[in-house]
């Protein structure tokens, strides 16, 4: 598990992460959300031990991740600006992990470099943005490490191999349990992957949930109500996080059990009415709305 306590980390003038408290639990996904300049790749970088804190501890396993080489030995961290060698290949790339990550499983590096068609004899400096990104995650899930965190990993991918990386990732959780932790601007590339999500904003973790939890208990109810007053005893009745309307018809984000909102609404006789489910895009929009933010400002 990777434990943030009350984490903090400023340079100069700007404060990049601010208080951050989270967990992050093995065996699951872990989506952290937020725009450019939001701390993310601050806080991967706290993560894997590359910085230290200012305020509080980055903690893994419940040791100190900062200057303890083997709590390091389990993190793999793909950045956004990746580096290799200069005029190296990706044989020399899998030399430099050999040295660093005694488990790294060189048969399964050569078995992967030949599903995605890359070669390894190549130099590195004339593959593609995504041939780069590639690259970076076969060395990762080769590494064998006990945590693989990826900074924008899916930037640069085309649509294929974003979903090839994706049903690699589900893997490797499957056969040893390896805990991803995932960093995006983008809500869309990580709802059909992420268990758990978290939304950073300005430094600070505005919230971490379960995603499953997140859908169970927040509903989208489409209706046409037959008088106006109707409105109301639905704002009264449920607890209703967001209300657009278009014309006669009416959408409501509202918390709560599925059966006992479906009962509610049965009971009112609206003209018509459907729960509907909700994107992560949809949850977000809610959540933070009802923490007094715009998520639009937020993300996209």
């Amino acid at each position: 598990m990777i434990e943030f306590q009350n984490v903090s980390k400023r340079f100069g003038p700007v404060q990049a992460v601010d208080g951050v408290t989270a967990r992050i639990e093995e065996g699951h996904v872990f989506g952290l959300i937020g725009t450019n300049g939001a701390g993310k790749s601050t806080l991967m970088r706290l993560t894997c031990g590359v910085m230290k804190p200012e305020e509080g501890r980055v903690v893994v396993d419940g040791q100190p991740v900062y200057d303890n080489p083997a709590v390091k030995a389990e993190i793999f961290y793909i950045s956004d600006d990746q580096y290799f060698f200069k005029n190296g290949t990706p044989k020399d790339m899998r030399k430099l992990y050999q040295t660093y990550y005694p488990a790294f499983d060189a048969g399964k590096w050569s078995e992967l470099m030949g599903k995605f068609g890359l070669d390894p004899g190549r130099k590195v400096n004339t593959f593609s943005k995504g041939m780069k990104k590639q690259l970076s995650v076969i060395c990762g899930i080769c590494a064998n490490t006990k945590y693989l965190l990826c900074d924008e990993t899916f930037d640069g991918l085309d649509p294929v191999m974003r979903q090839a990386v994706k049903r690699l990732f589900i893997h490797e959780i499957e056969e040893r349990g390896l805990t991803p932790v995932i960093a995006s601007h983008n809500l869309r590339e990580l709802e059909d992957i992420c268990e758990y999500v978290g939304l950073l904003h300005r430094g600070g973790i505005l919230f971490e949930k379960d995603l499953d939890e997140m859908k169970l208990n927040l509903h989208k109810i489409q209706c046409v109500v037959k008088e106006e007053g109707m409105l109301g005893q639905i704002r009264e009745g449920l607890e209703v996080l967001t209300v657009e309307n278009r014309g006669a018809l009416y959408t409501f984000t509202a918390r709560g059990r599925r059966e006992e909102v479906e009962s509610f609404m049965e009971g009112l006789e609206p003209v018509f009415f459907e729960l509907l489910p909700l994107s992560l895009e949809e949850i977000f929009i809610s959540e933070t709305e009802v923490k007094g933010y715009d998520i639009k400002e937020l993300i996209f």
